[in-house]
């Protein structure tokens, strides 16, 4: 293999891990780890964004729960 075919080669590689970096919609942390109040694991995200997505019950049924 010549040294311009590895170059190529190269390239391309970086070329092709960049594009599924950017279409994986991931988000992609480049800072290291994370420690104490700075980690945020995925899993806790999804409950808390779950249980503010739940609407409060309407004033209609809580009046009606209370009868």
């Amino acid at each position: 293999m010549s040294n311009r075919t590895i170059i190529i080669i190269v390239l391309i590689l970086i070329g092709l891990t960049g594009w599924l970096m950017l279409k994986s919609d991931g988000n992609i942390d480049m800072g290291g780890e994370k420690h104490g109040a700075e980690a945020i694991h995925v899993e806790e995200a999804k409950k808390e964004a779950q249980s503010a997505a739940v609407p409060a019950a309407p004033p209609a049924a809580a009046s009606e729960a209370k009868k």
